[in-house]
């Protein structure tokens, strides 16, 4: 373990007093949420304002102690779990969750970083506008870590990434300097957007304290459905119909396999199957308005679909319970790949129209790959990210087949690459996509990426070995 300078230590307790170095308090903080990375720690440190965090940075930068931002530990790439050498002190920030400032009439609000992204969507509708962004670890996931990992989830196909939904942000810089670019403006082109630089940097360049969200009109209808499908051409076909039809009404559209509703079923209490009859595919379709008049347009896109022969059966919710029991399908697909045993997952973005080309071939390749595996491929059809997920054969040892996971990656890498798409649409690169990173990006590109780094922290001390591949 590699040995921290007390004398440090003893200065960052004299600037925040909520810190600790108590093994059982840091625990928690020290694994990823599915258990692939484990790190140590000197110190956990958790301060209240920005001033604070400038501080403990301007100590850290002196001492030249590396640093290893976190929010809500929900992160899936390691971004946010430090190293197993002990060298580095974790600076999390959930203690810095206020809401500054909700402007109504510029549809924006100001929030500390910390702020759960339950609580800021809450702090929104109090205003009777939305902020969009929504995903399954929303009730534990902080803003900062959504900014810093460009997080996507189900919104994105009508509101965009959180890169889309952010106008300003305060920073505190690897030398401890605080960048103050809470700007509220739509239109501001003065120079390079610097605040671009940060997000999807999974705290790299620095530690991101407070943010300028976009908000939207809050939607007063909402309405939800689940069509059946014989295969993912036909549901590429009902998005494309959707789309056509309904334009910015449509805010959702989710694919999800017959095998994955299985596993929801098997492992997940309270949940029932939709329909009376089973289906290949599921689409899920959500539409919202401020106003009313959705579901009579829902039902004629879906009875038009199945007049086509492209929906098999269909069903609309009737009340906000039955909206969340058709999602609740969706959101629990991976607790019920966990409880089934191992998975290998992929988090990969294609060309709409290379979609169902890449289910057929990836499939094929990974179960001549992996004989009985189980491809579960799920998620944001609307946005062309899924989650290509490959639960392992029925009966096999755990340990054995998720020591397969980065030859599998390379195999669906390979074939989403060659069809225009991307290995990392929503997760980030973290600690377990640095060398893919390495394989598919050029090496202009990396060297650009390497030169930002150098110029932002010269001294590598935030979070390093993170995103970028070793030179």
């Amino acid at each position: 373990m590699q040995k921290v300078d007390k004398s440090v230590l003893d200065r960052i307790r004299g600037v925040v007093t909520a810190c600790t170095t108590d093994q059982s308090e840091m625990a928690p903080h020290l694994e990823e949420i599915r258990g692939l990375f484990h790190g140590d720690t000197a110190m956990l440190v958790f301060p209240g304002s920005t001033s604070e965090v400038a501080e403990v940075v301007r100590l850290c930068a002196e001492n030249r102690l590396p640093i290893v931002p976190q929010g809500g530990n929900t992160g899936l790439v390691g971004g946010g779990i430090p190293h197993a050498d002990g060298g580095e002190i974790i600076v999390n920030l959930k203690r810095m969750s206020a809401v500054r400032e909700v402007d109504a009439t510029n549809q924006t609000m100001t929030v500390e970083a910390g702020c759960v992204l339950t609580d800021v969507q809450a702090a929104a509708q109090a205003a009777d506008r939305l902020f969009p962004l929504s995903l399954g670890a929303e009730g534990s996931c902080q803003i900062g870590g959504n900014i810093s990992t460009n997080a996507g989830g189900t919104g994105v196909l009508r509101y965009g990434n959180m890169r889309e939904l952010v106008l300003g942000l305060e920073v505190v810089l690897a030398d401890g300097g605080v960048w103050d670019g809470l700007r509220t403006l739509r239109k501001d082109n003065t120079g390079y957007d610097l605040k671009q630089l940060f997000i999807g940097a999974e705290g790299t360049l620095g530690i991101i304290t407070a943010a300028v969200l976009k908000l939207f009109p809050r939607p007063h209808e909402v309405r939800t459905a689940l069509a059946a499908v014989t295969d993912p051409s036909a549901a590429v076909e009902l998005f494309e119909r959707a789309r056509a039809t309904l334009g910015d009404l449509l805010t959702a559209c989710e694919l999800i396999p017959r095998n994955a509703v299985a596993l929801v079923l098997r492992h997940i209490p309270g949940c029932r199957d939709p329909m009376a009859e089973a289906h290949p595919y599921y689409v899920l379709i959500e539409l919202s308005a401020p106003s009313t008049g959705l579901g009579d347009l829902l039902e004629q896109l879906l009875m038009a679909a199945a007049d086509s022969g492209i929906v098999r059966d269909a069903v609309i919710a009737e009340s906000g319970e039955q909206a969340r029991k058709l999602w609740r399908l969706r959101d629990s697909i991976s607790e019920a790949q966990r409880a089934e045993g191992g998975s290998i997952k992929h988090d990969v973005t294609l060309p709409l129209s290379r979609l169902t080309d890449f289910l057929c071939e990836a499939s094929a390749a990974v179960i001549r790959a992996i004989p009985g595996s189980r491809v579960v491929p799920f998620g944001h059809l609307g946005d062309g990210n899924i989650h290509f997920n490959v639960s392992q054969p029925e009966g096999a040892d755990r340990k054995a087949f998720v020591a397969k996971w980065a030859n599998l990656n390379r195999v669906v890498h390979d074939i989403a690459v060659s069809m225009g798409g991307s290995f990392s649409a929503e997760h980030g690169i973290g600690r377990l996509k640095r060398e893919v990173l390495a394989h598919y990006r050029s090496p202009l590109e990396l060297d650009l990426m390497r030169r930002l780094k150098s110029a932002f922290d010269p001294h590598n001390i935030m979070n390093p070995g993170k995103v970028l591949p070793s030179p």
